[in-house]
């Protein structure tokens, strides 16, 4: 831990004993060397009429950043207590325009009506209804209308008068796009292009025409690739008819990147919606159960299939179903893991049957190394007959390999019909080696003895 987290954990520890003496402005004055996200956490551990106070003698610009950082719960529950006017002029005026359609966007719809209503500023509302038109996981919903841009065939010195002018607009300047008279973008320009260059130079012949963008109605998933492929901190966002329409900002991008692998993470559990901890019971259990209740009914077809095969099957072979089921569970979970991997980050290359055919030879090398360690060690400790350990091996040995295959080709074909693979893995695949496992496990053995 830091010595600013240090200082910051020994402020909230202080903090109920400043409320309860009223010594707001003595808090308010501390919070002021405070970076936003520290003062969110502040707030969190405070009752909501606390944070309320807080917020409200809060500097403007700071306050807009504060509520930024706040989860959407926090957000939720303190922007019910404020009026809307309040929302708009005291909250939104200095909001960016993405955090700005992301806050109406979590308000109900008869308040979020009445905050729209009182913004004064007409264009920040075109921006936020423009925002607010694309759907959740598009990279239209996650951009910003803040940008500054310069025309082709503007100077030089026409163009550093434009900038001045425009970011007063922007707090973070990135990059600056190039755009023609039909606001389409066709280069970025660098700060050094222009300090380097005579004022009266056109901004065409310095720009750079190569230009990695983004549509609006592209995934969200895609903008993380794009900027992680190419170490961007700032991707432009054009829509159909590549007019320039926003920008998405490295720390938007590093949210859904935070998102998606918490819900890969779910899924891998076995939960089958976005939840928190702090949910409530039944939140919790709708999430959860489905998942629960494919793992006992492929527990009771595995009860099944034992059943079916215990008659004519020695008892001794019984003991080594749970190594059967771990060692085709864990090979299944490994190679779809792998894929979804893949499937995310797009590094998956080449056909499914060449996919399938590598995965095929991954599981014939570990199942023939872990079939003869299993057999060594029943021939060492002499637990079953020469015939009896072969015929053990050789069960496992064939679970694995259809484990291995089956792993890589259940993804594979979950992304076909554009099911998020993710649902692939944990499980979902557990269970249906548990039960298949099973069915070769005692074939072979009967086959084999």
């Amino acid at each position: 831990m830091s010595r600013k987290e240090e200082y910051i954990k020994l402020f909230i520890d202080k903090l109920p004993k400043r409320l309860e003496k009223g010594k707001l402005e003595k808090i308010i004055s501390t919070l002021d060397e405070f970076h936003p996200a520290d003062i969110a956490e502040v707030l969190r551990q405070t009752s909501t009429d606390s944070a309320i106070s807080i917020i409200r003698l809060l500097g403007e610009d700071v306050r807009a950043d504060v509520v930024a950082e706040l989860e959407p719960e926090e957000r939720e529950t303190i922007l019910k207590e404020l009026p809307a006017t309040e929302i708009a002029e005291s909250v939104l005026k200095e909001m960016d325009s993405d955090d700005a359609a992301d806050l109406i966007s979590e308000l109900p719809e008869d308040k979020k009506t009445s905050v729209i209503e009182a913004i004064e500023d007409t264009e920040q509302v075109q921006d936020i209804l423009d925002l607010l038109t694309y759907d959740e996981n598009t990279a239209g919903s996650l951009m910003a209308k803040e940008l500054i841009k310069v025309k082709e065939n503007w100077t030089v010195k026409q163009c550093e008068y434009e900038l001045r002018k425009q970011a007063q607009e922007v707090e973070d300047v990135h990059t600056v796009y190039v755009v023609d008279n039909l606001d389409k973008l066709v280069g970025v320009l660098s700060l050094k292009a222009l300090i380097i260059n005579d004022e009266n130079v056109e901004i065409k012949a310095i720009s750079n025409k190569d230009i990695i963008s983004i549509k609006a109605t592209d995934e969200s998933k895609e903008a993380s690739r794009l900027m992680d492929k190419y170490d961007l901190v700032v991707l432009p966002v054009i829509n159909e008819s590549r007019q320039l329409v926003g920008r998405i900002t490295i720390d938007d991008v590093v949210d859904v990147i935070v998102e998606e692998a918490e819900k890969d993470y779910q899924m891998l559990s076995g939960i089958s919606e976005d939840v928190e901890s702090s949910d409530n019971v039944w939140q919790l259990t709708r999430a959860r159960f489905p998942w629960l209740l494919v793992g006992m009914l492929g527990g009771i077809f595995g009860a099944m299939v034992i059943g079916f095969f215990e008659n004519g099957v020695n008892p001794a072979l019984m003991a080594f179903i749970p190594l059967i089921v771990a060692m085709g569970g864990n090979v299944g979970i490994q190679s779809s893991a792998l894929v979804v991997q893949g499937l995310a980050n797009q590094t998956l290359s080449g056909s499914i049957t060449s996919k399938l055919f590598k995965e095929l030879g991954v599981g014939i090398v570990n199942g023939i190394l872990c079939a003869f360690l299993l057999l060594l060690v029943n021939i060492l400790i002499g637990h079953e007959t020469l015939s009896y350990s072969f015929a053990i091996s050789a069960s496992l040995l064939s679970v694995i390999v259809f484990a291995a295959v089956f792993g890589t080709w259940i993804p594979l074909f979950f992304h076909r019909l554009r099911i998020d693979p993710a649902l692939a893995t944990g499980p979902f695949i557990t269970t249906a080696n548990d039960i298949f496992g099973l069915i070769l496990y005692f074939y072979i053995c009967k086959l084999l003895i």
